[in-house]
């Protein structure tokens, strides 16, 4: 049975600021524009169990197109350091793999990558050689590779938490510390699982890139945000985080540089999402109105906030993962506290939709006994179907739960 004190503790990562105290007052803040939605077919498709099954899954998930179900789990597995699930359509689920905690990887956050022949790319956190994390792969039936495992120091990246991202046969991602720096990369592994490092975060053009991956442009750039870096007057003085763009050329531009502060965010995490004219938007998880985070939009350069979170019981708070968009430009996302469901005054997390009038509609709140905390990413499945994980609650008990993958129906 998992020790959930101290694997929430260990959720926090080095050098974040994740999960700012309970205990601060919520700022009075009028909700206009929100909307609780009713009537949403939600499901839970699985809960997980604990050792031997996995545990705390924090990524979200993706499904191939048979309808199966692939995702990682922070926590449990034969081991206790994390494993690769898969969940068929008709909700049965398969541990693919158990990391053993060791040179094999341990502990991980991203969510997977499959390939057309059933492969499955990821990364863990820690373990590997130098216990700094790896990039592995495993097959259809379950076999584990390591094709890199992170060193550290000026050249090389660690800690990795992101999604990676396929391009012409290689994979690029970032890691959240290391690097020239120490203040992490963005790298490239190639068809030969030989790892360069493209770019090394110095500061004033981010820092610390944790949680979602990159997002590739049709003409071969990527789009990021850093959790810290940028504006280094920014409260703290570790900066409010960045949003930027790698060219084709491997040049780092930053696109902009959050203020924080009651009137901009602060502490974007997860993957941004581009519309068809290359508008970009993501999320904070600090800062705003109410210090719960926003949704922003940034065009040519000029940001705008189009939502502040204000929290339970009428609102989503503190979102991590980033965002998807349908068709109509309408965004989903998910809040890992906050919902109209108390978890302890703070809310169990909630998934919302952003409409283009910039309404907020809850789309579902979580109620513990169906999942807390969802801080994975999204996936839209071709129908509209969104899909994804809670890190906590569920039907078995692993004393705070050992977290779901559920789906809803919009």
């Amino acid at each position: 049975m998992l020790n959930i004190t101290l694997q929430a503790s260990s959720r926090k990562l080095v050098g974040s600021r994740r999960r700012p105290s309970l205990t601060l007052p919520l700022i009075l803040f009028m909700l206009v524009g929100v909307h609780t939605a009713r009537g949403q077919n939600f499901t839970t498709i699985y809960n997980f169990e604990g050792s031997p099954d996995g545990a705390l899954p924090f990524a979200g998930v993706i499904q191939d197109k048979t309808g199966n179900i692939y995702g990682t789990t922070s926590y449990g597995g034969a081991f206790n350091a994390g494993s690769v699930f898969k969940v068929n359509a008709s909700g049965t689920e398969e541990t693919l793999y158990s990391f053993t905690g060791g040179t094999d990887g341990n502990t991980p956050y991203g969510a997977l990558t499959l390939d057309k022949f059933g492969n499955l790319y990821g990364t863990t956190y820690v373990g590997g050689s130098y216990n700094l994390g790896v990039i592995f792969k495993v097959d259809p039936t379950g076999n584990e590779t390591v094709l890199h495992h992170f060193a550290g120091g000026d050249s090389d990246g660690c800690y990795p938490s992101g999604k990676l991202v396929g391009s012409k046969g290689a994979f690029y991602g970032t890691t959240s510390l290391c690097g020239a720096t120490f203040q992490g990369v963005i790298f490239k592994l190639n068809k030969k699982w030989q790892l360069t490092v493209v770019h090394s975060f110095s500061g004033s053009d981010g820092a610390n890139p944790f949680y979602g991956g990159l997002l590739k442009d049709k003409a071969g750039n990527f789009y990021g945000v850093t959790d810290y870096g940028g504006n280094l007057t920014c409260p703290g003085g570790l900066g409010c985080g960045v949003v930027y763009q790698l060219d084709q050329q491997g040049t780092l531009n930053v696109l902009y540089r959050f203020a924080g502060g009651a009137t901009d965010g602060c502490s974007p995490l997860g993957s941004v999402v581009m519309d068809k004219s290359g508008d970009l938007f993501g999320i904070t998880n600090g800062c705003g109105a109410s210090n719960y985070g926003t949704v922003w939009h940034l065009s040519n350069g000029a940001e705008s906030v189009i939502h502040h979170f204000a929290g339970a019981p009428f609102d989503g708070a503190r979102p991590v993962a980033g965002l998807v968009r349908d068709s109509k430009g309408n965004l989903y996302g998910v809040t890992e506290d906050g919902g109209s469901t108390s978890c302890g005054g703070v809310g169990c997390g909630a998934v919302y939709r952003l409409g283009r009038d910039g309404t907020l509609k809850l789309l579902h709140s979580f109620s513990y006994s169906d999942g807390a905390t969802p801080d994975g990413e999204l996936f839209r499945g071709p129908s509209g179907k969104l899909f994804g994980t809670t890190y906590f609650g569920g039907s078995n008990s692993c004393g705070s739960g050992c977290g779901s993958v559920w789906s809803l129906t919009k």
